[in-house]
């Protein structure tokens, strides 16, 4: 099995990146400017950089489909009816990393919330040295946000387990940070509403998202997956009119239920008897990780109604009683090399739903801006690979942890994988512009293909011509 080109993983020196003998890369190339892709019948990943929207591959390259040089426009031809065919497998998942954020941020020109690491006084010596323990195993550089906060809470429980006078001190410094990063979140939330190319910066992520949640109603309906704390996605969906389905129910303050009934939009046609049909613009939506508006209430996990760019999360949480208690009440989980994250209500029951959505036959799943880097995900993705019929799409910006070639490199069932990686191919307006299928359940295209095939068809019994005359690319779309 050849390897994956090193392009986007490899820092090289001096921001130039060597290929490897036999890579789909030309060599001393800038690495920010090279793109991946493997798709259809690629027999390995074809690295290619554009420039002046010629995009130039490396010579001795074996491609099928491409000279050393090839306009830019040929990508569509050869990615959009690719997607388009997988997106109509019978079960579509979408799974959304910290990379959808950053893009729509960079659209709108705002500062995204990042994962900055918190340094902590009380006992950092010892957050420091598990953390980046932590990071190690879980094939990270250095610790980031997530890793310091998770051994600071495993600190903080030991604590006050033996009843240590510390453990008061390190919880007021984990709920100031925890109270630092929620504000940074909402700061990009809310720098995004007041910015001045908001519109702009949505209606990409609304394109983006109805690109995939374009199905018939008697299809399995789209189900998205989400490490992301942030509410982009709910709020993209309210813009576009997408009903979004969670194991949230009610009406003033949603309560997370364990109950998996599979609860559906229906309606019923004016005029038609019988049973009522599916309604169309539904997607179901998971957060892995929890979300800023979930909170600890008693025994239960609540949403709470904190608008979308609010100010600060504080005033909701002294409605329930929490008096900003950041550390008992919000319900984000920060994510872990280890299994052990999972085994708690409510992330074992999404996760669950994770494993049950993708994990089945004539599956396909598609990642964007995830990196790979948290391993209970990236073991159920193994195992859904498992499945002959199943088939992973992944789209990436970049690759920064090579988390992406590592799972090319591991992977035996490299014929189901499709990669779209790169600034020129994987950025939100090239995906929804040139390469993600039309963002609309289109009947007319459909009908008008099927129509122009059956007259290929029948003029060729006439006029010699064959099957071979349909355009195949209409076919697929």
């Amino acid at each position: 099995m050849k390897d994956i080109p090193e392009a986007i993983t490899d820092e090289g020196k001096n921001g130039k990146v060597i290929a490897e003998e036999g890579m789909s890369a030309p060599e001393q190339l800038p690495r920010q400017r090279k793109n991946i892709i493997k798709t259809r019948d690629d027999v390995s990943p074809v690295c290619f950089t554009v420039e002046d929207g010629e995009c130039k591959v490396g010579d001795g390259v074996k491609c099928s489909w491409a000279d050393n040089n090839f306009p830019f426009d040929r990508l569509r031809e050869r990615i959009e009816p690719w997607l388009t065919s997988l997106f109509q497998s019978e079960h579509l998942n979408l799974l959304v990393g910290s990379g959808l954020t950053r893009g729509v941020c960079h659209l709108a020109h705002v500062i995204g919330a990042g994962m900055t690491s918190p340094q902590f006084e009380n006992h950092g010596d010892a957050i420091e040295r598990a953390a980046q323990k932590s990071a190690s195993l879980a094939g990270r550089k250095d610790g980031n946000f997530e890793d310091r906060m998770r051994v600071a809470f495993d600190l903080l429980r030991a604590l006050e387990l033996f009843d240590c006078d510390d453990a008061q001190k390190l919880r007021v410094e984990i709920e100031s940070k925890l109270e630092g990063f929620v504000d940074d979140v909402l700061k990009s939330e809310a720098g995004l509403l007041s910015s001045d190319n908001k519109v702009e910066a949505l209606n990409c992520l609304i394109l983006f998202l109805m690109s995939f949640a374009s199905r018939t109603g008697n299809r399995d309906r789209l189900h998205i997956f989400t490490t992301n704390y942030d509410r982009l996605i709910e709020e993209a969906a309210d813009l576009a009119g997408l009903r979004l389905i969670d194991r949230f129910v009610g009406t003033l303050e949603p309560v997370f239920r364990a109950s998996r009934m599979n609860v559906d939009f229906h309606y019923n046609p004016p005029g038609i008897r019988g049973e009522p049909r599916y309604l169309e613009g539904v997607a179901r939506l998971t957060k892995l990780h929890g979300s800023l508006d979930w909170i600890s209430d008693d025994n239960d996990i609540r949403r709470i109604g904190m608008p979308f760019g609010s100010s600060s999360i504080k005033p909701f949480l002294e409605v329930h009683g929490k008096k900003g208690n950041l550390v008992d009440g919000l319900m984000i989980y920060p994510n872990s090399y280890k299994d052990s994250e999972t085994a708690c209500y409510p992330f074992v029951e999404l996760f669950r739903d994770f494993s049950a959505a993708i994990c089945r036959p004539n599956t396909c799943l598609v990642t964007y801006g995830y990196s790979f880097g948290d391993d209970h995900i990236n073991r159920v993705i193994r195992d859904m690979l498992t499945i002959p019929s199943t088939h992973l799409v992944v789209i990436s910006y970049d690759d920064p942890l090579g988390r992406i070639e590592t799972l090319y490199k591991s992977s035996s069932a490299t014929d189901q994988l499709t990669l779209i990686m790169g600034p020129d191919v994987a950025n939100l307006q090239s995906l929804t512009k040139d390469f993600l299928p039309k963002a609309a359940i289109d009947f007319a295209s459909q009908r008008m293909s099927k129509l122009l095939q059956t007259r290929l068809i029948t003029s060729g019994k006439n006029n010699s011509l064959n099957e071979a005359d349909v355009p195949k690319e209409e076919a697929l779309s």
